[in-house]
């Protein structure tokens, strides 16, 4: 394992879980959407998380979201919200705690990920967007409620939540 994450390379990969709990190696998805490929979000959404389950492969394949990501220049709501969803998901209690070998990569990618965000904040206009790089920013600031918030509620929604109290 290396700074960006596991070396494609390294065959722990291949036996690492998935959000269905079932070995999941999530590179062939990781280099679709190098190349380009947007129906790789799909396979990820489905695979990294599934009903507020996650599992390593998921703490494993965040730094290389967060480096295709800086790669590709383009603001995407996937990377926001994905990243997101896979840290409040850690709030679980039957989703496993991340391997201490993926710790410092993952922690180093949720930062970076949070400082892309800060500077690509400035130009979003699309509300999804908007929200993902809010939650990302605040969960990584430890204010994981508006972080939640931000993610998982539209503005509309919000209201609402907040009608009965002004």
């Amino acid at each position: 394992m290396h700074v960006l994450g596991p070396a494609l390379s390294d065959t722990r990969w291949a036996s690492l879980m998935g959000g269905y709990r079932v070995p999941y190696d999530p590179r062939p998805a990781l280099r679709r959407l190098e190349q380009g490929d947007a129906s790789a979000w799909d396979e990820l959404w489905n695979e990294l998380h599934h009903q507020g389950d996650i599992g390593e492969a998921s703490f494993a394949a965040l730094p290389g979201l967060v480096r295709i990501h800086q790669q590709r220049g383009i603001a995407d709501w996937n990377t926001y919200a994905i990243a997101a969803i896979i840290e409040l998901a850690r709030d679980g209690t039957r989703n496993p705690p991340i391997p201490d070998d993926l710790k410092p990569c993952y922690e180093a990618a949720w930062r970076h990920l949070a400082d892309i965000g800060l500077r690509e904040l400035v130009a979003a206009d699309d509300p999804v967007l908007v929200n993902g790089i809010l939650g990302v920013i605040a969960i990584a600031k430890g204010q994981r409620t508006i972080g939640r918030l931000a993610i998982m509620y539209t503005e509309d929604e919000r209201i609402d939540l907040l009608a009965d109290y002004f």
